[in-house]
């Protein structure tokens, strides 16, 4: 049965309609990710980072509803701290690592950075999410790249054209549209959308 959240996606914003099956595809893909006990890494540059930063903070705490601990997650916490502190799902946004960016951009490589980071802590089933609007930055490529050499799955959020990152990813999100900021303004209703079926899938 279709997600509510996604129906009413596509009820407000018509035009996402041909997503609806990658948008569904990228779900499933997360939600085996973090019921196996994977975690998921995020990427973009520009407003494409501040994206995967805005969208890792709707995984790390209550979204749209509470979040209760679980009883083993409250196990060694005191009664009023494990009152206040919220479920969550693993995420990292790959923008977050200020200073082993600006060292490896100066030492090694700045195409390489977000690379660096996927090598260094994406493992076997974990899920790397790379956004681009137009699926061709290069450092966004090759971290897609050497996420699945890790063999970890990559889920790519382009604008209409896709790229090479959509050719590198397994489930690719094509919002229908080309200019920069009108490619990030459908992308946050996808993420929203994706973090209220996860919220959903977790937290019910």
């Amino acid at each position: 049965m279709p997600s509510p959240h996604l129906k009413e996606l596509i009820r407000r914003r018509p035009e996402l309609a041909t997503c609806e099956p990658a948008i569904a595809a990228a779900f499933a893909a997360m939600r085996a990710c973090f019921r196996s006990g994977g975690k998921a890494l995020l990427c973009g540059n520009g407003g494409s980072a501040a994206d995967a930063d805005h969208w890792s903070a709707e995984l790390l705490k209550g979204f749209c509803r509470e979040r209760p601990l679980s009883a083993k997650a409250r196990k060694g916490l005191s009664r009023g701290v494990a009152r206040v502190l919220q479920g969550a799902l693993p995420a990292i946004p790959l923008s977050n690592f200020p200073a082993l960016s600006s060292a490896f951009a100066n030492d090694v490589s700045a195409e390489l950075t977000l690379a660096q980071l996927v090598s260094a802590l994406g493992r076997k089933g974990d899920i790397l999410v790379a956004l681009s609007t137009s699926g061709r930055s290069p450092n966004v490529c090759l971290a897609a790249q050497t996420a699945r050499a890790r063999g970890m799955t990559v889920v790519a959020l382009t604008g209409r054209g896709g790229g090479r990152l959509a050719r590198l990813a397994d489930i690719a999100i094509r919002v229908p549209a080309r200019e920069t900021h009108l490619v990030q303004e459908l992308h946050l209703p996808v993420y929203h959308c994706l973090s209220l079926m996860l919220e959903d899938a977790f937290f019910d």
